[in-house]
């Protein structure tokens, strides 16, 4: 397994913030056989994880909402997900929501069974990153209570 991502280190505060809504569709396949979406290599290193704390997008108006995630962190704890889909799924009785940003990753992700690990977004207050093991992919998700 993986250690959590490092904070973006490059603030760009002369860059005018990105667009709420999904940019173009960005290639992540740095090398032949690894996917097209965020992943993390074999190192350690979070591709993808690349956006700064004053990307737009990530903006939420209510950071934690409901509350906060205590079911564990990090490789030492993998959930198993038990059903739903991308706007609502769960596991161990903790809903979740996929950004809507991030749907495009999420189309091969098995809602009833593939292994989850939840990692806290070191960026952006109020997300945390979903790295399903089984693919070596991870999306941004909203905690939901």
């Amino acid at each position: 397994m993986h250690a959590a991502p490092a904070p973006h280190t490059a603030p760009a505060p002369h860059e005018a913030p990105a667009p709420r809504e999904a940019p173009a569709q960005r290639n992540f396949q740095d090398q032949p056989g690894h996917p097209n979406a965020p992943h993390v290599e074999h190192n350690g290193q979070w591709v993808g994880h690349d956006a700064g704390p004053n990307d737009a997008r990530y903006h939420l108006d209510h950071p934690f909402e409901h509350g906060h995630f205590t079911g564990g962190f990090g490789p030492g704890h993998v959930f198993h997900l038990q059903g739903g889909g991308p706007s609502r799924f769960w596991f161990n009785n903790f809903y979740w929501s996929v950004a809507s940003f991030d749907l495009p990753y999420v189309a091969d992700w098995l809602w009833t069974s593939d292994p989850i690990v939840i990692y806290e977004d070191p960026d952006h207050p109020g997300w945390y990153l979903a790295y399903n093991s089984r693919l070596g992919t991870y999306v941004h998700v909203e905690y939901l209570g």
